[in-house]
């Protein structure tokens, strides 16, 4: 199981901002230009993304993850915490990703909505992990991102009622190009023999996005939803032997991970490593200008990198 710092530190730093007062919420905020906005807290850079293209001009989006930033070992910052307690709407991946954020919105003391986009949807399990809600990267089949989108805009709506024709407009756009990359990156993975439809990356991470394209996961490095995870020599030993049986031909690094140990066990297996600019975003997107700037980009990334390096075509 992970251990985390207690969140005592940040809660003294940040009360005496907190006591300013909370955005538990009587409607959005006023602009300067007198027109009323949504001060909205998006936890992870894919939230974030989502919440702004849905919402606008009619949202203020505050995102606390970076790009870059590993999720599952996060500890918020006196500033998330600001950012909570001055925030008309707060909105999760969920499936316990963020598992800092109920302790954080206590100590905000926010009072407000917390919207959860993976309601709703099916989540994967393991029998043995330290996340015990399921995997939480929910977002890697499309599919589930359009639910996410749905959720988003009822929530956005229910916040503010005079956006919601807005949000509901913004989103069904939105669907559309999600919709035709779930169909873009079907044909572009069954270009692939299906023999070769082989995966190995830093962590579990693209097990939803195996199931949706018909992607067989061999391994991962660290064989857990959660980066923080134990690493054993056992279990590289275990990973690299997989690798060599059944025939796989790349091993995958992750862009917020280093990557050093995916080096390694191509190195012991044989076979070549991808990283670099061709890393995968696996747990979020990457900085303003890159590959990853967007999910809709980051998405096309990883499966045009992913293609081509199992022999397909892009």
């Amino acid at each position: 199981m992970r251990s985390r710092m207690p969140l005592t530190a940040v809660v003294l730093v940040a009360s005496g901002l907190v006591l300013a007062g909370c955005g538990s919420g009587d409607g959005p905020s006023s602009t300067a230009a007198g027109r009323a906005q949504l001060e909205v807290v998006a936890t992870t850079p894919v939230v974030a993304d989502f919440l702004r293209t849905v919402g606008g001009e009619r949202v203020e989006v505050t995102q606390i993850l970076k790009p870059g930033v590993d999720p599952h070992d996060y500890e918020p910052s006196p500033a998330d915490v600001q950012a909570i307690s001055d925030a008309d709407l707060v909105v999760e991946n969920g499936v316990g990703l963020e598992a800092w954020l109920t302790d954080t919105v206590e100590s905000a003391g926010y009072d407000g909505p917390v919207v959860d986009t993976s309601q709703g949807i099916v989540i994967r399990k393991a029998e043995e992990d330290v996340y015990a809600e399921g995997d939480p990267h929910i977002w890697h089949d499309p599919r589930n991102a359009m639910a996410m989108v749905r959720t988003i805009a009822d929530g956005l709506g229910a916040r503010d009622p005079a956006g919601k024709a807005t949000y509901q407009k913004n989103a069904t756009g939105y669907i559309a190009e999600l919709d035709a990359l779930d169909k873009a990156n079907e044909a572009k993975i069954g270009s692939v023999p299906a023999a070769q439809r082989k995966l190995v990356t830093n962590h579990d991470a693209f097990g939803y996005y195996s199931e949706r394209y018909g992607i067989v996961v061999v391994g991962s490095i660290i064989p857990s939803f959660d980066t923080s995870a134990e690493l054993s020599g056992k279990k590289l030993s275990d990973v690299v032997a997989k690798i060599s049986s059944t025939g796989v031909k790349a091993v995958f690094s992750e862009a917020s991970l280093p990557p050093r140990t995916a080096e390694t066990v191509a190195r012991e297996a044989g076979v070549q490593v991808v990283g670099g600019e061709d890393a995968l975003f696996a747990d979020g997107l990457g900085p303003e200008g890159s590959a990853g700037a967007t999910y809709l980009r980051a998405e096309q990334h990883n499966t045009d990198t992913i293609v081509k390096a199992l022999g397909g075509r892009v």
